[in-house]
């Protein structure tokens, strides 16, 4: 197979974004920061930017019931109907999970470069804790956000579901492909109200390939791999490539070669 490392690439634009999220993530980081206001204001702007200043009884009823949904205080989101949330953790971050989920349905969200700087500013006030050099594509869903530990260098692909309910680690390195959901929530048989919430682990330089699926409490140890489509059910350990439904073992990771150089990564921290 070819070595085939990514480009260095940049946009034109690049100077207005950093700018931009600069001055966002100023106004985060301060503790006085009211984040359903942040939330509210950006999305106007990216919205409706011809409403900003207009009284809201001068505009018809459905252009202001839109407007509505701008102010996360205004929406409901499915986490807040469990039992088990945190209502304090999940207040503080409700803005951001939706300001998130806005913005990716935006004109802005389709833009690779600002898209992963963007998220990766968010996931920083989101989650338990974040590495360095998240990456997070189009159209990422979590359940209550603050049940997220990410580590370093961490990508995680298009449409994923993060339901961090009882909790997800992903270790250093780790890698989660297109349309793959990771769970942290089970219902008894008989009865869907009975919940279990044990944690779920992804360890270092883990792959979850596309379309595959991990259950509650799994740990997948370092350097493993879950393979397209698969159910990952019970633990796989390290260097073990598990396939199938539900998934086994069937392949060992043969050892990395030696002789690829390391490269640059271009939507890397500056």
């Amino acid at each position: 197979m070819a070595f085939l490392p990514l480009r260095s690439l940049a946009s034109a634009a690049r100077g207005t974004y950093e700018g931009w999220l600069g001055r966002l993530s100023e106004e985060l980081a301060d503790p006085s920061c009211d984040r359903y206001d942040f939330c509210r204001r950006i999305l106007t702007d990216i919205y409706y930017p011809q409403y900003r200043d207009v009284a809201p009884e001068e505009l018809p009823e459905t252009t202001r019931i839109a407007l509505l949904q701008m102010d996360a205080r205004n929406i409901t989101l499915e986490p807040e109907y469990y039992s088990d949330i945190d209502t304090e953790k999940y207040s503080r971050v409700k803005p951001l999970l939706w300001l998130w989920e806005m913005f990716d349905k935006s004109v802005l969200g389709e833009n690779v470069e600002l898209g992963v700087l963007f998220r990766r500013m968010l996931a920083r006030h989101i989650f338990r804790s974040c590495g360095k050099n998240f990456k997070a594509f189009h159209f990422v869903k979590f359940s209550f956000g603050y049940n997220m530990e990410v580590g370093d260098d961490v990508v995680v692909h298009r449409h994923v579901l993060l339901d961090d309910r009882g909790g997800i680690r992903l270790g250093n390195g780790a890698s989660i492909a297109d349309y793959a959901n990771i769970y942290s929530h089970s219902h008894a048989l008989a009865d869907g109200r009975d919940v279990d919430t044990p944690a779920t682990v992804i360890g270092n330089k883990v792959r979850i390939t596309y379309h595959a699926t991990i259950l509650a409490g799994v740990h997948m140890a370092d350097d493993s791999m879950l393979g397209a489509m698969a159910v990952g059910t019970k633990d796989v350990e390290s260097g073990q490539v598990a396939l199938g439904i539900p998934a086994v073992p069937k392949l060992q990771k043969p050892a990395q070669r030696p002789n690829h150089p390391a490269t640059k990564d271009p939507l890397a921290d500056a």
